[in-house]
């Protein structure tokens, strides 16, 4: 398989790090360079957005771009791009990789089930419902009982 892009969207979890090992190896077995992409979700239209509202956000978007930074291929030899994005996590991750042509889209999963699932949703299902690329999703392997 060739490949140009491959975008991993990150929440900094071990979730997201298991993916970023797949990501990583795939771009570097692929020749693609890795889209490491974060998104904050937007606040609800309820939230104060006063004066202090702003300056609360921008110093929360300032600490999660560092915090993207620090998110690197596990292979010092893979190309790499940071995107910090506004928005919805799924319809942002979406819209990002159809922007960047990407050939697949790599996201860690919490594996949650039931009345757990259904309040939180599922970035990574709304992902490959609507992605136009194929999505590989990862599962973190569970660790092992002392």
């Amino acid at each position: 398989m060739k490949a140009n892009h491959i975008v991993m969207a990150t929440d900094f979890s071990d979730y997201a790090q298991a993916a970023l090992e797949y990501a990583t190896a795939l771009a570097r077995d692929t020749g693609a360079t890795l889209h490491i992409l974060h998104v904050i979700e937007d606040p609800p239209l309820s939230a104060d957005r006063g004066f202090g509202g702003f300056q609360a956000e921008a110093e929360m978007e300032a600490t999660e771009q560092e915090m993207l930074e620090k998110v690197l291929p596990t292979d010092a030899g893979v190309p790499y791009v940071h995107k910090l994005l506004h928005g919805r996590p799924s319809r942002c991750i979406v819209e990002y990789a159809d922007s960047a042509h990407a050939d697949m889209i790599v996201l860690g999963t919490h594996g949650h089930k039931g009345l757990l699932r259904a309040l939180l949703g599922s970035v990574a299902e709304e992902v490959v419902r609507r992605s136009a690329c194929p999505v590989l999703t990862i599962k973190q392997p569970a660790k092992e009982l002392a």
